[in-house]
């Protein structure tokens, strides 16, 4: 017999613990993620250690943002149960990596690489390549317009420039012109670069390149090649890049046969570039090439192949002094510089260094990258791959953008250009749109202060959380086009209210959503959805406790509170029956509240009434529709005492 009883206990707990699973399920469904983490650990100090209340806990703490959290429980997941859905693996790798805990993500990316074999996420990719990958996907709020140029030839186009409403780039578009087959350039049969300039015109908004012309001076083009060019701030002072020629303006070469490339110099004079002059930092033995400036001016970048780099070209810097001299060309390093090649820097107006490698984790051939150049000479610099549009599969390289307007152009040699090099032209335009409305009472219709609203992504994450202004408005900003969220508004004492809507594609678009939350305490009562009982049963089932945790918060909420509560049957079935099983029914109620930790004090009295106290016509025979019925079947919490009173004084 003792064991029966004891085992009667043990089930009766079973029961307990899974009821209260549900309950926090509930919350967990309405994004109420403190209440259900609150519910769940509660389960797990009862006893339930399930892969359910785990990973659950888990993704309360990470929908939360706090990774450390869940990183604890993803992890007891996973120790206690090995063969756990794999998107908790990835959602533990996930943490493991926000914390800097790369060894263990690369352990569970392993796992996580055999678990789902065709899961591009981290297929043939080391925890490096993870990295990468996060940092690539990292730009998917951003929209990108991204468009061939006009002006594209049919032959080799690249090296895009603007300045003043000047266009420059070099370009091989001369060859139907060239009769002379001794004047193409033996590599590919093509002309030799010249560089070309185009007005900019704006037509409704959107830029116009009008018809190219070589670039206005006598002096700067000749015939061989001129490319990748810069000009100062001032628009003065112009370098580009141009092959090595002799006195006679023939090509030279060095001991390798190789015709090398070298900076030169030009200043505008009236209109024109004239004083072209070569820099004295040049070789005959190597090449120096592709200039770019620093947003001051002071510092020259340029890519080179000289001995002591770290492989076949690197970039390099050297300053401008005063007087119009150069220091000593200084090498940027190994974080940026590989044993491939490093090409076409340019430095933005924000201090961005962008260049091309083929060395760095890339999609193919030459991919673009970025760096912040006031961190060159840190061991942690961070060298991001720009990822696509900009880059694909085959050269992508020639970078400039206009920090202010986050225009520019790329250029790349990728199949559905019209040239062997291609300028594209992008915007990066973030569709951003905006949410607000008012937090209303739902009975009176009075405006909210103080109401906690959030906002949760389509994952179920919260992203963001505000709090309602005097007059009951709330806006969150730059939400993503074309995406669904849900938003929530939460006030102790209120019934939270949460709508979901999805953001339009037009980019600034605003929706409005108002939120309703009822009031849970009504002149002298609180006031919550009536709670069912199974039938002829008195136990509270997880529907009837997700409700009762509206008394438990707000009697939270004062904690000088005191109620009575009334149990209510309707008329059917034996009055002394009814008068029994309401009175079990009220103090099973009572019962919950004094778990969640309520003090027994604090609960006056429950008092079952049976149908001694009905609201309507419906007594014993008299016919009544089972909505009738239902208004009988009642729990009633009244509040007792001067609360309010009491928390002030």
């Amino acid at each position: 017999m003792k064991k029966l009883v004891i085992l009667f206990l043990l089930i009766c707990k079973a029961l307990t613990v899974s009821s209260q699973t549900k309950v926090a399920d509930n919350f967990f469904r309405d994004y109420a993620y403190y209440k259900a983490t609150e519910l769940y650990l509660d389960a797990v100090k009862k006893g339930d250690s399930s892969e359910h209340v785990l990973t659950r806990l888990g993704d309360c703490y990470y929908n939360n943002s706090n990774v450390k959290a869940a990183s604890i429980w993803y992890g007891k997941a996973l120790k206690k149960y090995p063969k756990v859905n794999p998107e908790y693996i990835y959602k533990y790798i996930q943490t493991k990596r926000s914390l800097n805990e790369y060894e263990e993500a690369e352990k569970w990316a392993k796992v996580f690489k055999e678990r789902k074999q065709n899961d591009k996420r981290f297929k043939n990719q080391d925890i490096f390549d993870i990295q990468k990958y996060e940092i690539l996907k990292s730009a998917q709020q951003v929209s990108i317009t991204f468009e061939n140029l006009d002006i594209n030839s049919q032959y080799s186009d690249f090296g895009a420039f603007e300045k003043n409403g000047i266009f420059y780039f070099s370009s091989t578009r001369s060859k139907d012109t060239i009769t002379d087959e001794k004047k193409l350039y033996q590599w590919n049969k093509e002309p030799y670069l010249s560089i070309y300039q185009s007005e900019i015109k704006d037509y409704n908004s959107k830029k116009n390149h009008l018809t190219p012309k070589t670039i206005n001076s006598s002096d700067l083009n000749t015939d061989y090649h001129e490319g990748s060019l810069v000009i100062s701030n001032d628009g003065k002072t112009l370098y580009f890049t141009r092959i090595n020629l002799n006195k006679r303006d023939k090509l030279k070469y060095d001991k390798e046969g190789t015709s090398n490339v070298k900076i030169f110099r030009a200043n505008k004079e009236n209109s024109e570039w004239t004083n072209v002059e070569e820099l004295p930092f040049n070789g005959e033995d190597f090449s120096t090439g592709s200039p770019a400036l620093s947003p001051d001016g002071k510092t020259l970048y340029f890519s080179s192949d000289r001995e002591g780099g770290y492989g076949q070209t690197d970039l390099y810097r050297v300053s401008i002094n005063t007087d119009g001299s150069f220091g000593e060309p200084e090498n940027l390093g190994d974080k940026i510089n590989t044993e491939g090649r490093e090409n076409f820097p340019f430095v933005a107006k924000d201090s961005t260094l962008y260049f091309s490698s083929d060395a760095h984790l890339n999609l193919g051939l030459y991919d673009v990258f970025e760096t912040n150049l006031l961190k060159t000479n840190d061991e942690n610099i961070e060298i991001k791959n720009l990822g696509a549009p900009y880059n694909s599969g085959y050269d992508d390289f020639a970078f400039y953008i206009d920090s202010d307007t986050q225009s520019g152009y790329v250029s790349s040699n990728r199949l559905e250009g019209k040239g062997g090099d291609d300028i594209y032209a992008f915007t990066k335009t973030e569709c951003k749109q905006i949410v607000y409305g008012i937090a209303k009472n739902k009975n009176s219709l009075e405006p909210l202060s103080k109401v906690v609203i959030k906002l949760v992504d389509e994952g179920g994450k919260v992203i963001e959380r505000i709090t309602s202004n005097d007059d009951g408005s709330y806006e969150f900003k730059d939400l993503s086009c074309e995406k669904t969220y849900t938003v929530i508004a939460e006030r102790p004492t209120y019934r939270p209210d949460l709508k979901e809507f999805k953001t339009s594609a037009t980019n600034n678009d605003k929706t409005n959503i108002d939120l309703f939350l009822t009031p849970l305490i009504v002149d002298n009562e609180i006031v919550i959805n009536p709670i069912f009982f199974d039938f002829n049963k008195s136990n509270i089932r997880p529907d009837a406790a997700y409700e009762l945790e509206n008394i438990v918060a707000v009697m939270r909420e004062y904690k000088n509170m005191i109620i009575k509560i009334e149990s209510h049957t309707d008329s059917r079935g034996r009055d002394t029956y009814n008068m029994k099983l309401s009175d079990r029914r009220a103090k099973s109620t009572r019962d919950y509240i004094f778990s969640r930790g309520i003090s027994t004090h604090r609960i006056k009295s429950a008092i079952g009434y049976g149908e001694s106290q009905l609201i309507n016509h419906c007594k014993n025979k008299v016919k009544c529709s089972e909505a009738e019925h239902q208004e009988n079947r009642r729990s009633k919490f009244i509040i007792t005492n001067d609360y309010k009173k009491l928390e002030t004084e």
